[in-house]
């Protein structure tokens, strides 16, 4: 006995699309977080997170947009500050 119908074949997106947007909220936060301290592991990771969300079809296509050129961002500042200190940190 079955009490539901069987399914049709329809796929349902919703949570694949929600997880794309939480992950390019994310990736922003992040690689604005970035900017200020850990940029070395956090510019990376936003970067990440940026491409999949696009990937998987996100909404939120400009803060995912956004997370990557910031992520990208972060890795240019630690470059940047690396080469004025001449270490392999930055402190200002």
């Amino acid at each position: 006995m079955q009490l539901t119908a069987p399914a049709t074949g329809r796929t349902d997106t919703r949570p694949r699309t929600r997880d794309a947007d939480g992950m390019a909220v994310a990736s922003f936060i992040l690689g604005l977080l970035g900017l200020l301290v850990l940029n070395l592991f956090l510019g990376p990771i936003a970067i990440v997170l940026a491409v999949v969300a696009l990937w998987r079809g996100t909404t939120r296509r400009g803060r995912a947009y956004l997370g990557l050129t910031l992520g990208i961002a972060d890795l240019v500042a630690l470059a940047t500050a690396m080469e004025i200190s001449g270490t392999l940190s930055w402190s200002l």
